[in-house]
């Protein structure tokens, strides 16, 4: 009879425990599942910024050449249509194929990272990856050849169209344009993450014996 008691009384007694573990693994799961709302979020909104720039401004300023740059700012910043035949600012030029298909592996690897290695329980690395996955979204498009048109130069097909020019005292910056600036603000994050937890790595939980 005692032990009846025993095992009710342990029972109830775990019954808030257990009540406390399943809402917090409520709450991760709905945490988790914002984040990733999140990192959608910035993806596709991203990628739409950087698209509908392009089209904007290769329509106001026309192709490469056709007309002058239009400055913001005197010689420091402007306005300038330009097809980027390489990579990131230029280079590696005559492999858009090549960049296209790293594209592609690294929006893989990244939605591997983000679900089923747990980045999104970070809201930073979250951020940073949606950044990265936007920016290859709105190159990416561009190296598949879907903005070029018959008549353009060949080697236009797998290039990307830039537009933000950047001068200062007497150099000129590669153009570039928004995807550009979402990779290298993801990829200073991802740095900075890196560094942080580098220096401070997380401490093995400290278990006391009797």
């Amino acid at each position: 009879m005692l032990w009846s008691f025993a095992q009710v009384y342990k029972i109830s007694a775990a019954g808030p425990c257990i009540e406390s573990f399943a809402m917090k693994s409520i709450d991760e799961k709905n945490s988790i599942g914002l984040r990733v709302l999140l990192f959608a979020i910035i993806a596709i909104a991203g990628s739409a910024a950087d698209l509908a720039s392009k089209e904007a401004v290769f329509a106001w300023r026309g192709l490469p050449n056709e007309n002058p740059p239009w400055w913001l700012v005197k010689d420091l910043a402007g306005i300038e249509t330009a097809v980027n035949i390489g990579a990131l600012f230029g280079m590696g030029a005559g492999l858009g194929w090549l960049f296209a298909l790293a594209s592609i592996v690294a929006s893989i690897a990244i939605l591997i990272w983000l679900i089923g290695y747990g980045a999104a329980q970070s809201r930073w690395l979250t951020v940073a990856l949606g950044c990265v996955l936007g920016g290859i979204i709105g190159n990416l498009y561009d190296r598949l050849g879907m903005w070029y048109k018959p008549g353009m130069p060949v080697e236009w097909k797998s290039g990307v169209r830039d537009w933000i020019l950047l001068c200062y005292n007497g150099y000129t910056w590669p153009n570039f344009n928004i995807a550009d600036s979402l990779l290298v603000c993801g990829a200073i994050m991802l740095a900075w993450h890196s560094l942080m937890s580098t220096a401070h790595p997380p401490q093995e939980p400290i278990i006391e014996s009797d």
